[in-house]
């Protein structure tokens, strides 16, 4: 069975070549056999994202504009680990509540991955939301979520539309695969 492995090459140097506000990029110089490499890479502080599913096997997603693709994208709410001290839940519970008005009396670990480790050390990981009472909050929405859109779709829906290359985002994908999976679901493209 395949299975990922850590690996410890010796970093020679490792320089900050861009401080950005959410994300640095680094530069960094490694043994690797007998050469010496020089990557770059996006030194990301890591995600959560929460798949919140009802009683009716349907799922919460957002539609949200992203300038990078320039698309509004189907998303599962996420963000940032950039609190201190906050453990994965609680950033899970934040981000569900912050991002669509949702508590959830059960949230449990669904499974993680690696965003785009040929340039970025970004981990997602998801949850899974269950039991849900909609509470509202009082955030002051900014930029792209003034026109956030929050909608459920049935379960069988959402995984279609991610085999039909309908939903781009890789948390949403990876989240919706993995619940499927669980829930011993398939779907018909």
């Amino acid at each position: 069975m395949p299975k990922d492995e850590s690996a410890d090459f010796a970093v020679l140097d490792s320089e900050v070549a861009f401080h950005g506000k959410i994300w640095n990029i680094i530069r960094e110089k490694f043994r690797f056999g007998e050469q010496v490499l020089t990557r770059e890479f996006v030194d990301h502080p890591g995600a959560v994202a929460v798949i919140a599913l009802n009683e009716d096997g349907e799922v919460l997603l957002l539609r949200q504009y992203r300038h990078p693709v320039r698309s509004y994208l189907w998303e599962v709410p996420a963000g940032l680990l950039d609190v201190a001290g906050e453990s994965q839940v609680a950033a899970a519970e934040r981000e569900l509540l912050e991002e669509t008005g949702y508590r959830a009396e059960k949230m449990e670990y669904l499974t993680e991955f690696f965003t785009t480790p040929g340039g970025n050390n970004e981990t997602i990981f998801i949850y899974l939301a269950t039991r849900l009472e909609h509470v509202g909050h009082q955030l002051e929405l900014e930029g792209e979520e003034l026109d956030l859109e929050v909608r459920w779709f049935s379960l069988e829906e959402a995984l279609g539309s991610v085999l039909r290359a309908e939903i781009k985002s890789p948390s949403a994908a990876v989240a919706i695969f993995a619940l499927a999976n669980r829930l011993g679901l398939r779907a018909d493209v």
